[in-house]
């Protein structure tokens, strides 16, 4: 993939945070960049500073909990830009409550958005990947392999999306598309403000803490680097990666650290 100015690779969940950053990253590598997220005004902003910067952006809204919206942004894409080499399924957000107290329709909610829109944005790319023996990016979390207290359907949510990523390296055996998972630790972004609701909070208390968190930008270069290699499964950061090491030889330690962390009020 060196002639990168031809590339296409689509971003969901790109008009804030890790997908907003990977947009201007894999716009500064020369590829042609569409933008897909609910809020289109923001997409919209994005857009424009990449064109500004001398790069090719295409901004196409989608809903990851609307199936039709998700073939609908495919099928957009391949009318405007005519091929389609990487799709990063970024888009996703929190549910938070503890197992005892979340509803039905929290975890619907959390399932279709993180697993099932995740899925169906693979599904309805692939038959283009193949065609460019292109690739897959899966943003998953670390909480796929960790305790989540409180944020139980999140974590479950994130294993699943593990498990999608294993499964489709086996399923794309021979047909030139890779998949890769990444699992990032504690990066900035609005995912503690949005509410079970969808609706945003933007003085919400962010529990996570502020001293390990990456930056967007810095997060959003290793995420790139990862996909364009090829890689199958990668975990960052470096407390990302110590903690599910410890959780692999030293559970009871990581159950310890854990239940010692802030709970909600």
């Amino acid at each position: 993939m060196t002639n990168t100015k031809d590339n296409v690779v689509w971003i969901t969940g790109a008009s804030s945070g890790i997908g907003k950053a990977m947009a201007f990253e894999w716009a500064r590598l020369g590829y042609k960049v569409v933008l897909s997220a609910r809020r289109k005004e923001f997409l919209d902003v994005i857009a424009l500073e990449i064109k500004n910067t001398g790069g090719e952006a295409l901004v196409v809204p989608v809903d990851i909990l609307e199936e039709q919206s998700i073939e609908n942004a495919v099928q957009n894409i391949l009318t405007n830009l005519g091929r389609l080499d990487i799709v990063v399924a970024n888009a996703g957000f929190g549910v938070f409550g503890s197992i005892e107290k979340l509803t039905a329709k929290e975890w619907n909610r959390q399932l279709q958005g993180n697993v099932i829109g995740l899925a169906l944005t693979v599904k309805y790319a692939l038959p283009y990947l193949k065609l460019t023996q292109g690739r897959i990016g899966l943003v998953g979390s670390v909480g796929a392999f960790l305790p989540n207290p409180y944020v139980g359907a999140y974590g479950a949510s994130k294993a699943a999306v593990h498990s999608i990523g294993l499964t489709l390296q086996v399923e794309l055996m021979g047909t030139g598309v890779s998949c890769t998972t990444i699992h990032p630790g504690f990066v900035v972004s609005e995912i503690a403000r949005v509410d079970n609701e969808g609706q945003w909070h933007p003085d919400r208390w962010d529990p996570r803490p502020s001293k390990l968190m990456w930056p967007t930008d810095k997060a959003a270069k290793v995420m790139v680097k990862a996909i364009i290699n090829r890689k199958r499964n990668y975990v960052f950061t470096i407390h990302g990666r110590v903690f599910v090491w410890l959780q692999h030889w030293f559970p009871n330690l990581v159950r310890a650290i854990i239940s010692k962390g802030p709970k909600p009020e």
